[in-house]
């Protein structure tokens, strides 16, 4: 890919991240446990507990690659090996902790492209405010899975040829 089109993408992912971490962070300062067991949900409390560590683990994931893509970004010269190596591990840590958290909390269902429903899953009903979150970025998510996936396995046998 030419150095344009790569810092096209560095450029569209930063966006994209500053959206996620701010909307996640706008959250987690307004919701405790406390106050998600008010809401309308299983009322779960080890349930709540998981949800919101898979919500705190995926933004210190999104803020740390947002600000990796800054210092590339800002460095004199462009360097495409390293931006492409970031949107690798973007794809690879931020969009699969998104659809797939390391705690298990939610899941992917993958067939939810064609029935036209919400690809995340819950195995509890969450909290709705958190319901309502996850719902909200999920489409974003989803355009971003598809802008980057050619680093889903494409970039990385492009790398072990070399």
């Amino acid at each position: 890919m030419s150095n344009q089109i790569v810092r096209a993408q560095m450029n569209e992912v930063g966006d994209f991240l500053n959206h996620v971490v701010k909307e996640v962070d706008t959250y987690l300062d307004n919701h405790r446990l406390a106050g998600l067991l008010e809401e309308q949900g299983s009322k779960d409390i080890e349930y709540y507990r998981s949800l919101l560590k898979s919500l705190r683990r995926l933004e210190v994931i999104c803020d740390e690659a947002k600000d990796t893509i800054g210092v590339i970004l800002q460095s004199e010269v462009f360097r495409k090996t390293a931006a492409e190596r970031t949107l690798y591990g973007i794809y690879h840590q931020c969009i699969a902790e998104f659809f797939s958290p390391k705690g298990d909390s939610w899941y992917e269902d993958s067939r939810a492209a064609y029935t036209g429903k919400n690809a995340i899953n819950f195995h509890y009903e969450p909290p709705k405010s958190l319901k309502d979150l996850m719902f909200k970025l999920e489409k974003p998510f989803q355009e971003i899975r598809e802008e980057l996936d050619y680093y889903e396995a494409d970039y990385h046998e492009e790398v072990m040829k070399q």
